[in-house]
């Protein structure tokens, strides 16, 4: 069964299989719309809203809030401060790192169900894991970031994660957050494999926001995969990313 919903402000994509997999893709979404109202920056009810409001001090904050906050505290010492949830007002803004350990989550749930192909896929970031409906392996494409509509490079994911962080959809949202330079403006998509959905979410964000050294950083990072093209519609991938493109 293959379900899309818009949940937590984008498309949510569900694709398992098996005679009961509706009502686990129901559980699927459910567990979406919990993350979004405890995450969400744009919902005055949420969690996050309440602590950015002064509401919420740290001793009431939910063990999924305090869980995230880590993970963002130990991505941004391994990536030398190129990951950042503060914000400059002081504010937190999760959503950098939320989305790819929801995902992941998520797909905790699908195989705890016993399901071992499945297909998840929040605002372009992905896990998968077996086979799909035809029998063959996952496969992403890559959008190119100056038309839409075509895809541009093709992978097979195969168990890990995928994620990409670019401006071709939401314009100039991703800044350097060591203050240098304003808005990343040289690179307009990265794509990230990694090896699951969570760890390529994370690194992705990063790796953008350290502009044309992104591409540099994975390929020097063990475990990860990345493919950027740049303002001048020139690609970029690491010595391993082919492996990821074969059938």
């Amino acid at each position: 069964m293959r379900d899309t919903r818009i949940l937590m402000g984008m498309p949510v994509t569900v694709d398992i299989g098996g005679a009961s997999s509706g009502v686990l893709v129901d559980t699927v979404f459910d567990y979406f719309e919990q993350i979004d109202q405890r995450f969400s920056t744009y919902r005055s009810d949420s969690e996050i809203s309440a602590i950015n409001r002064g509401d919420l001090p740290v001793s009431d904050w939910s063990g999924e809030m305090m869980e995230v906050v880590a993970l963002a505290a130990r991505t941004k010492n391994e990536t030398d401060g190129y990951f950042d949830i503060r914000k400059p007002d002081g504010s937190l803004d999760p959503s950098g790192i939320v989305k790819g350990w929801a995902i992941r989550n998520a797909a905790g749930i699908v195989q705890r169900a016993g399901i071992g192909d499945f297909f998840i896929e929040a605002g372009g970031d992905i896990q998968s894991r077996g086979r799909n409906a035809s029998g063959f392996d996952w496969s992403v494409g890559i959008r190119n970031p100056f038309k839409a509509d075509e895809v541009i490079k093709i992978v097979y994911p195969r168990g890990h994660g995928v994620a990409t962080s670019g401006t071709y959809a939401r314009g100039q949202h991703i800044y350097n957050p060591l203050g240098v330079g304003g808005p990343i403006t040289e690179i307009v998509s990265l794509t990230v494999i990694g090896s699951d959905v969570f760890e390529a979410d994370r690194f992705a964000t990063a790796a953008f926001a350290m502009g044309r050294d992104g591409i540099l950083f994975l390929e020097q990072t063990p475990g990860l995969e990345g493919y950027v093209v740049d303002s001048n519609h020139r690609a970029t991938p690491t010595s391993g990313f082919g492996a990821f493109c074969q059938p």
